[in-house]
């Protein structure tokens, strides 16, 4: 698909960010959330999920097993003529910030990635079978940056190990905890992470509780061009 004219010189970089959900938490279905710094250059002091921007040595990685064909062939859907990115490399971005930002690890026994510590340190071999690519959305025109991010969304039955020890975590989120559902639209949020947070309450309703491929498609807002849209990637 060609893009439509991009109104702003800022270039959209491809993103990838992963909420993970527990449903079986004592409060009710909870994710987990961390605060960005107060100096932070984008979205300062915001609750927002794991998550950042491709890194090259994304396309190169990996995996000790494939991503669900739903999944890859809706990441396929509506490229960007700029992009570089794959399904697996943002797969891969969605994993590493979520080791690098919390600690946590989603994988089996085997040949890690030689560039992600967390995973060399403990034989851990990334697995992207368990994420569920369910939404979408490009920044709108005029922000000082701007991302094309997937979102993915990963039961913590997949998390290798203990899902509540963020010892290993760096320091770029602080306040990582568990937000039960119900009141994490209560934190300082970004508007784009409200949205998402419906969509994780809708999404679990249309599945009766289990998180799997939505049979309605994935909403993408869509602030590539001039005009925005709203469609859903079947």
């Amino acid at each position: 698909m060609t893009d439509h004219p991009n109104p702003n010189p800022v270039p959209i970089r491809d993103a990838a960010t992963i909420v993970v959900l527990d449903r079986d938490a004592a409060g009710g279905p909870a994710v987990l959330m961390g605060q960005r710094g107060k100096k932070a250059a984008f979205m300062p002091s915001k609750y927002v999920f794991p998550g950042g921007a491709l890194d090259a040595d994304d396309l190169g990685i990996s995996f000790s097993s494939p991503l669900t064909p739903s999944s890859l062939q809706r990441l396929l859907a509506e490229q960007r003529d700029a992009s570089v990115a794959t399904p697996e490399g943002l797969a891969a971005a969605a994993l590493r910030e979520l080791a690098e930002e919390t600690g946590l690890l989603c994988g089996a026994a085997g040949a890690a990635p030689a560039t992600w510590p967390g995973y060399v340190s403990g034989g851990i071999s990334p697995d992207p079978s368990g994420l569920i690519y369910f939404f979408r959305a490009i920044t709108p025109p005029h922000q000082p940056r701007r991302f094309d991010t997937r979102f993915f969304l990963l039961d913590t039955a997949m998390i290798h190990g203990d899902p509540h020890d963020f010892s290993r975590a760096s320091d770029e989120l602080s306040n990582i905890h568990w937000v039960p559902l119900a009141e994490a639209r209560r934190l300082d949020l970004p508007f784009i992470t409200e949205i998402v947070l419906a969509e994780v309450g809708a999404l679990l309703r249309r599945t009766i509780g289990t998180p799997q491929d939505d049979p309605e498609g994935v909403p993408f807002f869509d602030n590539r061009g001039t005009s925005p849209r709203f469609i859903r990637i079947a």
